[in-house]
């Protein structure tokens, strides 16, 4: 069975008379249309002199150019490489559930061409009530295979935001063992100021792969047999933290930890958004919220920059670092930015403030106003 994301949205796109066609549509970075209505949109299709010219002085870059130590790669480079075999773009786009955004339905409208979609609710743990847990490493390989995405390919996270889903997904390949994955710096927003043609598909290979990757997490949880599993993984611990891992550190103190989320969360002054979860943090914990990351373009600081904010708070990167958030996703940009400054190893609290502050019986902390 899909999940409630897919479910919804395949049902959506089947009463819609426009998301029928299966014959996809490029249009460009300046098209507009209207959000009135839910099921039908209308476009203005303006002819982009910005894309070819932007086309026309791009170098040609090899995929292998880019480092697995480098985390994101930009706008220009996938460009320049969306056509080479061993590259695979996700659209990995995640809302809060407040902001009422549908990621699939977006995606359907306007996505980089060739992208598939990556369900971050979708492929998730199902043994759990917290929200898009880690999954399996025989339901992520499952899931992954269903996409289409085998081992031998770089992978090209990015989300409707500019950085934000994205780097959580970056995270989970990385923590099944995949190195050849980057987040798209300043994601879809960035590629349509820069120029580029968006693509609109309302059904085919694409949807299909996005439902069948659903469906393959929910058989490997049901122990029914998949289709073959051309993605190979291998389980990194080190970058996972559990329940159990933090309530150690709080004794030990080994690891620095860095929550992600606002320094009104943080503080407990501001009610978090999940029913039932007590505000405030970790004893001992400290707030560098994630948008510090990122510039006014949503793309990743330099070293220098990345570095002044981690001082500023007194972070030392020589040592061990932790970093957790509201629900494991934007915990995942502090890691993005610590990668970017040579710290490769930072693991994320993967149940994140949403299991901890859940917990009835564990220390919270918060910050005198």
């Amino acid at each position: 069975m899909a999940s409630g994301i897919l479910s919804r949205s395949l049902s959506l796109l089947k009463s819609s008379t426009f998301l029928l066609s299966t014959k996809p549509q490029f249009f460009s970075s300046k098209t507009f249309y209207s959000q009135a209505a839910p099921t039908y949109f209308s476009y203005k299709l303006v002819a982009s002199l910005t894309c070819r010219m932007a086309s026309s002085r791009v170098a040609t870059f090899s995929t292998q150019s880019v480092s697995s130590n480098e985390p994101v790669v930009s706008v220009d480079w996938l460009h320049a490489n969306l056509k080479e075999p061993d590259i695979k773009v996700l659209d990995a786009s995640w809302y809060m559930p407040n902001e009422q955004r549908n990621p699939l339905q977006e995606y359907q409208v306007a996505h980089i061409p060739g992208a598939l979609f990556f369900d971050v609710d979708g492929i998730s743990d199902r043994t759990t009530n917290l929200p898009h847990m880690l999954p399996s490493e025989d339901a992520f390989a499952a899931a992954v295979s269903a996409l289409g995405i085998e081992n031998k390919d770089g992978v090209v996270v990015y989300d409707g935001k500019g950085i934000f889903s994205a780097a959580r997904v970056w995270w989970m390949f990385r923590v099944f063992g995949h190195d050849r994955v980057w987040v798209l710096d300043g994601g879809l927003p960035r590629w349509r100021a820069s120029g580029y043609d968006v693509e609109s598909s309302a059904s085919g290979d694409a949807i299909l792969k996005a439902s069948a990757a659903s469906e393959a997490i929910e058989k490997v949880y049901q122990r029914q047999a998949v289709a073959p599993i051309t993605f190979q993984t291998k389980f990194q611990p080190h970058l996972v933290w559990t329940f159990d891992q933090v309530w150690k550190n709080i004794e030990e103190t080994t690891y620095q930890h860095i929550d992600a989320r606002s320094k009104a969360r943080f503080d407990g002054v501001a009610p978090e958004p999940r029913k039932g979860i007590r505000s405030g943090h970790v004893p001992g914990s400290k707030c560098i919220p994630f948008s510090q990351m990122l510039d006014g373009s949503q793309t990743l600081l330099s070293n220098e920059e990345l570095k002044k904010k981690f001082d500023q708070e007194g972070i030392s990167l020589d040592k061990p670092i932790v970093t957790s958030c509201g629900t494991g996703v934007t915990a995942c940009i502090l890691a993005l930015g610590l990668h970017r400054l040579g710290k490769t190893d930072v693991p994320v609290y993967d149940g994140s403030w949403t299991e901890w502050g859940g917990h009835p019986d564990v220390p919270v902390s918060t910050s005198e106003a």
